[in-house]
Order: structure tokens, then C-alpha cells, then sequence
């Protein structure tokens, strides 16, 4: 199955769709996510605080000759935002994972509160000058957190991963990062533990496509330029995930799914502004 990419401002191009990782652990999150690239998942998303990075590193060690198409993420943990904290992290990262380098490494959360997102970004410069990583990005990051780090460092982001699924459309943000050429890529993309995919409104849409509810939402990720991130371990979900690329949302049918937003959507209240992650 062929996905498309989206490009960033400086040209770094990334699949449209990835596979959230997230408590895919030990040998059974090694079959989940060699299987899920066997199916053609080429964006792996994991993180240190995940706890899997040698699942991955090991699932994709497997995967044989597709190792250059696949775009293996990791992120920092707030613990390990000091500069020389930060690049003992992402050594450790890449060892973890077998690899000769991790494609794409992220800060996980800004912490604005402690205030060591810029030394943490500075690491991820150093990282990916001496070849630790390929590309470096943001998750959760805000853009007035982003816009501090352009201005003392003169780097931006390529991706900036975030809170996005209908409850939370974040359209501002999504605005924002187009206009400077930053991708965004959506966690919890269909929602966790919520009524979501038995909205009428979802249900209503997938019924008139011959789709799923959650091949509708993530078809609405897809319409907006958010590389969706949904986690699965089922082959059948992770096909059915996969197979969205064909399904054409109106414009109105994205719009009355972008409506759904809600003022207290966040999953979790997990503000960047105040929020931290260690």
C-alpha cells in the first residue's frame, strides 16, 4: 500500500499516516509493530517514556530492507531536558533501538514551568549534526514556545506532534504551523475511551462512504494535513487504519466533523501551558 507524504518548510517529507506505539511493549509489541510493517506503516512513533524503543528497534531490525523508507521516532523525556542530560538520552535512544541512528526525535513535552525546553532543543541540534538523529521536532509544544525557539537558536521544528482528534480540532494551531511550514502530526487521533465513533455525526458520514467511523475520522485528519498517529495491534485494524487514503470527505462533511470540537475536548486536560510530563 503506497501512503503519501507531507513536506515540511525545509523539505523533510513524512508519511501522512504513522503507527502510535504506546504500550506495544516487550515480544508482543515486537509482532504488533513487525506486522504493522509488513503492512506498510512507515512512521513508528515511540518514546522514552514509553518504554519500547527495543520493541521497535527490534521489530524494525526485522523488517529487512525497507529500513530506509521507515521513519523511527523517539522523544525526550521534561527529566532530561539539560543539555548534557538531553544528549545521553538520545545516545541511549539510539543504542536501545539497535539502529544507527533514530529518524526522528522529538520533545516530548515543554514544561514551560521548569524551563529547559531551549537546552533540550539545542541538544536536539547537536544530536542530529553528529548523526544521532536524522530530524529533529516538537510535541505539545505551543506556538509561543515555538516561536522562542527560532528566535534563540534560529531552528525550527520540522513536526510539532499534538492533541488532535474532532473533540479537539485545534484549527488555530493547525493554522499556525501551515503558515510556517511546520507538519503536524495528531496522538490520540480517534479519540481514547471516549463516545467518539458512535457520534451520530461520525456514524452518519461513514455510512454514506462505506466506511468505518474510525476510517471517517481519520480520513477527516487526513483532509486537514495532519499525519494521524492511531495506535493498533490487530493486523485487521491496522489495515483498516491504513486504507483511508481513498475515502474523499466534502468540505462540509469536514466541517460538520470539526464542529464537534469542544471547548473542554482535551482528553486529559493536558495544557502544555501548565501541564508536565517527567
Amino acid at each position: 500500500m503506497t501512503i503519501p507524504h507531507l513536506t515540511a518548510a525545509d523539505g523533510t517529507a513524512l508519511p501522512a499516516i504513522g503507527l502510535g506505539t504506546y504500550q506495544l511493549n516487550g515480544s508482543a509489541g515486537v509482532d504488533a509493530i513487525g506486522q504493522a510493517i509488513r503492512a506498510g506503516y512507515r512512521l513508528i512513533d515511540s518514546a522514552v517514556n514509553y518504554e519500547n524503543e527495543g520493541a521497535v528497534g527490534r521489530a524494525v531490525r526485522a523488517a529487512g530492507g525497507v529500513r530506509d523508507e521507515l521513519i523511527v521516532t523517539s522523544k525526550l523525556p521534561g527529566r532530561h531536558h539539560r543539555f548534557d542530560e538531553a544528549l545521553t538520552t538520545i545516545e541511549e535512544s539510539v543504542f536501545r533501538t539497535g539502529l544507527d541512528r533514530v529518524d526522528l526525535y522529538l520533545i516530548h513535552w515543554p514544561n514551560p514551568n521548569v524551563d529547559r525546553y531551549v537546552q533540550a532543543w539545542r541538544a536536539l541540534i547537536e544530536a542530529r549534526e553528529r548523526g544521532l538523529v536524522r530530524h529533529i521536532g516538537l510535541s505539545n509544544f505551543l506556538p509561543e514556545h515555538i516561536d522562542r525557539l527560532v528566535a534563540e537558536t534560529g531552528v525550527a521544528p520540522v513536526v510539532n506532534q499534538i492533541e488532535v482528534h474532532p473533540y479537539f480540532p485545534q484549527q488555530d494551531a493547525i493554522d499556525y504551523h501551515r503558515e510556517h511550514g511546520i507538519l503536524v502530526q495528531g496522538w490520540s487521533p480517534l479519540g481514547h475511551g471516549n463516545d467518539l465513533r458512535q457520534h451520530p455525526t461520525i456514524v452518519e458520514i461513514a455510512s454514506a462512504h462505506g466506511v468505518s467511523p474510525a476510517q471517517t475520522i481519520l480520513a477527516w485528519h487526513v483532509a486537514r494535513q495532519v499525519i494521524p498517529l492511531p495506535k493498533a495491534a490487530s493486523p485487521q485494524r491496522q489495515v483498516e487504519n491504513l486504507d483511508v487514503f481513498g475515502i474523499t470527505l466534502t468540505d462540509a462533511e469536514v466541517e460538520a466533523i470539526t464542529a464537534l470540537g469542544r471547548p473542554d475536548g482535551r482528553l486529559a486536560d493536558q495544557d502544555p501551558a501548565v501541564y508536565e510530563e517527567f
